[in-house]
């Protein structure tokens, strides 16, 4: 079956592309992660998932260009902070479909679904409903008891490894939370390019 794997990072995506090239998937790839911020940031995760493809030996498309305006398009101005996940999944998933209609794939799936600390329910929700939608069906895989079995993996590949989701929101987040927790802004800054 010809799948097509969203991949939101190389270190989120060595263990479920592994794990569907052991199943026999015919798999392809495909980068589109407006939500990175900033421009670097998005360049580094787009060069390890590059890495981790070609080490895997399976093809990776590349949606062109850096398009964080799509990004803040849907998520400023909403009245609900929360909102922005289910928007971003949405963003991502309706490119990932529209591609893999294109490409004839039977499914479209996600590497998001490796974290723990992504969303599932409402990624399998928002997945479900763009599949049904696109007529290319969304398949889910519960991934995360292999999380960090995967990060080990990433870490031996040598993958740039990030240390927030990706967009404006969490980078906030991550390092506010670090300097809350008592570390000098420097460890945080030295703690995010070590990955």
């Amino acid at each position: 079956m010809k799948l097509l794997l969203h991949v939101c990072c190389g270190p989120c995506a060595i263990w479920p592309a592994r794990d569907l090239l052991e199943q026999g998937q015919d798999l392809v790839g495909f980068f589109f992660n407006p939500n990175i911020h900033p421009y670097q940031e998005h360049q580094k995760r787009l060069e390890a998932a590059l890495t981790m493809a070609r080490k895997l030996e399976f093809p990776l498309l590349v949606r062109e260009g850096y398009q964080p305006e799509r990004y803040f398009r849907d998520v400023a101005f909403h009245e609900q902070e929360n909102e922005r996940c289910r928007l971003c999944y949405t963003l991502r998933f309706q490119e990932a479909a529209a591609r893999a209609r294109e490409m004839g794939c039977a499914g479209f799936t996600t590497s998001l679904l490796i974290s723990p600390y992504q969303k599932h329910d409402l990624i399998r929700a928002i997945g479900t409903e763009i599949g049904e939608q696109s007529g290319v069906p969304f398949i889910y895989y519960d991934w995360r008891p292999a999380y960090y079995e995967g990060r080990k993996q990433a870490r031996e590949s040598g993958l740039y490894s990030q240390r927030y989701c990706g967009c404006l929101y969490s980078e906030h987040e991550r390092f506010r939370d670090v300097k809350r927790a008592g570390a000098p802004s420097g460890d945080a800054q030295e703690a995010s390019r070590n990955g």
